[in-house]
């Protein structure tokens, strides 16, 4: 129990500067540097030196001033100095709201989404209808291995930026049901997170009272975690809950990480149940896709 709050404490020693802004720009001024997506997959880094309602001139390191026909563009989006690591430029994480299973405080902006496998049973597809609004749907679709029930759940959040980049809160819910089955109404959790950090390096504490069949817990379930970008393509990650089983407290700890691309990246941890009265190590593998989709508007 105290290594797993000891390595989640570790994340405050790595918090640093904010994030990238989001959205479709109109610049500012001559010296912010923009990124320019195109709908051929194609991405320029620059100064926007004028536009109009055609196209958008663009003036870059290595291809000199160009101009980019606004029918091809499919977003703008103003860089931060924090994309630049050692004088080499680091692609947006496409997967910075959440951690292995748990949501941390930011949202998904509007536009984006993405499709999360775990073990090829779990499916989970969320979409950010609003900058402060996700919802998302999931399945574990027994029906197709001979079964009939199957789970499936909802997952409304609501996120609130109280310092821009640095401090967010948010709240939400996990609503389930099995399909197939009569059941006593829906079962989930309601929880509240908080997250200290940027989208690529934070720390996220929650509290959450799980509900079934009309009735809810009497204690919560509290959760720590966190993580880094250690590289370009990698995220470290580590998630912690921590649940009352009665006459104990029980953890549940997720130490791994997540390997990542402008368009597909892959989870892999070891799940490490932690009681207080077994004495005896357990450790099982974690493997998940996600898949980025949507354009944030």
């Amino acid at each position: 129990m105290k290594n797993a709050l000891f390595l989640a404490l570790f994340f405050f020693s790595a918090l640093v500067a904010p994030n990238r802004a989001s959205g479709q720009v109109t610049p500012q001024d001559s010296t912010q540097l923009h990124i320019i997506r195109t709908n051929d997959d194609n991405e320029y880094i620059g100064r926007i030196l004028s536009q109009d309602a055609l196209s958008v001139t663009l003036k870059t390191d290595n291809l000199g001033t160009i101009t980019i026909q606004k029918k091809n563009i499919k977003s703008i989006v103003p860089m931060e100095k924090g994309q630049i690591v050692g004088g080499e430029y680091w692609f947006e994480n496409p997967h910075s709201t959440r951690y292995f299973f748990q949501p941390n405080a930011y949202g998904l902006r509007r536009g984006e989404g993405y499709y999360q496998n775990t073990w090829i049973f779990l499916n989970q597809v969320s979409y950010g209808v609003s900058n402060n609004f996700t919802i998302g749907a999931g399945m574990i679709p027994i029906f197709l291995f001979g079964g009939a029930a199957s789970p499936f759940w909802i997952t409304p959040r609501v996120t609130v930026p109280v310092v821009k980049d640095k401090f967010n809160i948010s709240t939400g819910a996990f609503i389930g049901t099995i399909l197939g089955e009569d059941t006593d109404g829906p079962f989930g959790v309601a929880y509240g997170n908080a997250s200290v950090g940027s989208r690529e390096r934070n720390l996220t504490v929650g509290i959450g009272y799980g509900f079934a069949g009309g009735e809810w817990s009497d204690t919560p379930a509290l959760s720590l975690s966190g993580m880094v970008r250690a590289s370009k393509k990698f995220v470290f990650m580590i998630e912690n809950f921590f649940l009352d089983a009665g006459d104990e407290t029980v953890a549940l700890s997720f130490l791994g990480g997540r390997f990542i691309g402008r368009k597909i990246a892959v989870d892999a941890a070891l799940v490490i149940p932690v009681s207080e009265l077994e004495g005896s190590f357990v450790a099982v593998p974690w493997l998940g896709l996600n898949v980025p989709f949507g354009t944030r508007k």
